[in-house]
This record gives C-alpha cells, structure tokens and sequence, in this order.
C-alpha cells in the first residue's frame, strides 16, 4: 500500500473530490438539494444513507461522492474506511464535518498485504484532505502501527521466525536509538529455561532466543511491554489438528502488538523507561521437543509439570514477565494469542483483557472504548489457583478441567509477575475472520489502539 503518512494531508485549497456525508435520517432532505438526474444515479445505485453505503453522483463534467455513516457529527474511526477502499484514486476531501477519527480508517481502508501476490493490481491512493491538521501526524501514527502489526502477522512463518523477529527489533531500535540485547544458546537455557525448553526442537535457523529493548530516561518510570512470539505453533507433541494448525502463523500477534506498541510509544517520545521483551520460538516437533509429564523449572524457580505441550505460550511468557518484573516496572502490560477459551467466551472482536487494579482495568476499557478498541475484562478469581495444583511440582501449565480457560491462564502469568506490580493482560486473537471496512481479512490489532491510548494518558506528564 501506499505510506499511510501520503494518504492523510492538510487542505492547502488544492483541487478535490467533495465527500458529502449522510444517513437514512438526514438522506430525504439532502436528496431535495440534487437535481433529478443526481437523485435517479444514487437511486440507481440503491444509495438510501445507511451505513458504509458509497454512492457516486454526477455534477456537470465532474462529480462527487456521498457516502452513508450512522451520523455525520460523530463519526468512528470506521465511518470513511469503505469511501477509502471504493472510491477510485485522487484527492477528496469532506463538505460537511472533520474526519477526526475516521482519519484512522481512511488509511487502514486501503491497508493491502502483497508482499506475495506476482502482480500487484492495486489501486493509486486516495488521498484525504483536511483543515483539522492536529490530529494527523497521531493518526497517522496509529494507523502505520496497525499496519506494520498486520504486516507481521500476515507474514507466513517460513518468513517471520525467530530470526525475522529478531531483524524487526533490531529495525526498531535502530530507528529509535534504544538498546538491543538479545540471548540465545547456552545463555537462554541458563537465564530463560521455559523459553529454551519449548524453542529447542526447531531447525538451527529457528533457534528460539529472547529480545531485550531498551528506552528511554533511567530517571522515569519504567514501564515493561511484553509480547508472545511463538512463530509457529504446531502444538508440540500434543499436535494440534490441522484445522487449528492452519491459522498458526499468527500465534506470533502478542509480539506484534508489543512491537507495534513500543514504536509508538517511542516515537511519541513518552517520559518512560521502556523494557520491550519478546520471546520467540518456534514450537516445534522432533526428538528434542519437551514432553507432556515433563517438569521444567523457570527463570523465577517455580516448576511446572507440563500437561499439555500446546500450552507453550504462557511457558515463554513466564520467563519474560519474570525479567519484566525485576526492574520492578511502574507497569508491566503483555500481549499474547494465549488460548481459545477466550475466543470461545468473546469471539474474534473483543480482546479479553485481565488486570490486577480496577483502577488501571477502567483506564483500559475507557481507551478502548473512545478509540474503538474495546477490550472485555475477565475476573482473576483466588477460586482457580487450585486448578494449576500438580502433585509434583509447583503447578501445571494446563488445567485438566474443562472451566475457565482464559482466567487460568491468566493466573498462570500471575504467578510470574512481582508481588504489586500493576499488569495488564490481553488475550488477544490478532486476526480478523470475516473483512469489513477498514479491518481487511487477517492479521489485526485487537487491544493495541487500547492499550496506546490508555498509557499515553498515563505517562502524558
């Protein structure tokens, strides 16, 4: 696609196509303002004014567009994302309201993933001009965010392995001047055994290996963002079907959230000292694949009995909320497509969210709710503890109950992260099932725009 920064710009008079905004309320009286043959083209096209309805109406030698939202004066990052992907490439601007944050779905509507296709039949951009010249470059921000999240996640695993996630840090961190430290062979067994134990049976060149980013003022407070980055998961030994196989690519989103997450924040320039921690492996079969009935021991020295190999996410997480924790963070917020339980209870939309303080659980719902990002808290009820009980070791990475899956998953991490620290928690599914203006079909930020939006507020001082 076109750089998101060229498709937003301020509206120094040049020459443009009108947008007039509308819906099935206010439609009648603007259809009045047209001529016959303007009302017999939209009615031609069965244009009434509902939502993400695009009609194109002729006007002498030229032309301009209408375009239905649910109301012109409070539009959602989505009310201009079908107007961006339909309408043919040229300037536009709106006759009748600021885009605000519909500036976001303008770029994200013309988001196109061809890094394989042999020829690329896209069209030009269309770009969007406005008077509300504040809000672009943050705009803009976010949506090269989402992008270069759903850039990682659509990427197939052959491509984005450990190594590639290592090369995408190492880009971040050039472009920001932060620090890279990253361990891997010996060191990794020794300092990160979880995050070794399941990386170990994959190839040489998928080695597993744990990133460390740092940012920022050692004077401020230190927030830690941490990232699942499993790269491929064919469940271990525990081999999952292939229908669930299928879509295992994006069991790096976690990483991709995090990643996406601290470009912003670095590029904002918040007064934060950032940890950035992203483990990745690939899990892996072969003869050194870790077992169901293992015992591993972890970077905290807690043991876990594995009961099941496809519970490998919150095994390298554990390792990575632990190192978090050591610097004894003002925040630790964490990222990971860690189980189908909460799809199951949420579906694909909603990023189930977990958090130790209400009061930081609201400033999350309230972000999501204002950027159109809402996460769905879930309890981390004392009740469950007992289903991670082993009777060898000092818990299980899996539940052997059917109940609950997400929250005990969700307790597992807890057990990694320092006594009173405040922790955030998505369970995000990073995907998109079914495309809709602005959210094309595949990999999807679900929880970042939150989580940006709520910590942006945080640390704005």
């Amino acid at each position: 696609m076109t750089k998101p920064n060229a498709l937003i710009q301020p509206d120094r008079g040049a020459d443009a196509i009108a947008i007039h905004l509308v819906n099935k309320d206010g439609f009648p009286d603007f259809a009045k303002t047209l001529s016959a043959g303007q009302r017999a083209a939209l009615a031609a096209q069965k244009f009434e004014g509902g939502g993400y309805q695009v009609g194109i109406v002729p006007d002498g030698d030229a032309w301009f567009a209408v375009g239905g939202v649910a109301d012109p004066e409070s539009l959602s990052s989505w009310c201009l994302a079908k107007l961006a992907e339909d309408l043919p490439e040229g300037s536009y601007r709106i006759a009748n309201a600021d885009p605000g944050p519909a500036m976001f779905g303008w770029i994200t509507g013309q988001y196109r993933f061809n890094r394989y296709r042999s020829e690329d039949k896209a069209q030009g951009p269309r770009i969007l001009l406005t008077t509300q010249v504040g809000p672009i470059d943050a705009a803009i921000a976010e949506a090269e965010a989402e992008c270069f999240l759903r850039d990682l996640v659509n990427t197939p695993a052959e491509d984005m392995g450990p190594a590639a996630l290592e090369a995408e840090c190492e880009r971040l961190a050039k472009a920001h001047k932060a620090e890279l430290t990253v361990v891997r062979g010996d060191a990794l067994e020794q300092g990160y055994p979880m995050v070794h134990a399941v990386g170990r049976a994959a190839a040489r060149h998928n080695a597993p290996r744990l990133m460390h980013l740092t940012w920022g003022d050692p004077a401020h407070p230190v927030l830690a963002i941490v990232g699942k980055g499993v790269c491929f998961d064919s469940g271990g030994l525990d081999m999952k079907p292939s229908s669930g196989m299928r879509l295992m690519k994006k069991d790096m989103g976690g990483a991709a959230h995090a990643l996406a997450l601290a470009g912003l924040i670095m590029g904002a320039r918040l007064k934060v000292r950032l940890h950035l921690l992203i483990p990745a492996v690939e899990n892996a079969i072969s003869g050194a694949s870790f077992r169901p009935g293992d015992v591993l021991s972890s970077r905290k020295g807690l043991t876990i009995e594995i009961h099941n190999t496809d519970a490998e996410g919150r095994l390298i997480l554990g390792d990575a909320l632990t190192r978090a924790s050591e610097e004894e963070p003002d925040l630790i917020v964490d990222f990971a497509t860690l189980t189908g339980a909460a799809r199951v209870a949420l579906g694909p939309d909603l990023p189930a969210m977990m958090a130790r303080s209400n009061d930081t659980a609201e400033a999350f719902l309230a972000a999501g709710k204002a950027h159109d990002d809402a996460p769905w808290r879930l309890p981390l009820p004392e009740a469950y503890r007992e289903y991670l009980s082993s009777d060898i070791a000092d818990m299980v990475n899996a539940s052997s109950n059917p109940y609950a899956g997400a929250s005990v998953a969700g307790l597992f991490l807890d057990r990694f992260v320092g006594e009173e620290i405040d922790w955030v928690h998505f369970d995000t599914f990073a995907w998109n099932p079914s495309p809709r203006p602005g959210r094309s079909r595949g990999g999807r930020g679900l929880g970042l725009r939150a989580s940006w939006h709520a910590i942006r507020a945080r640390y704005a001082g």
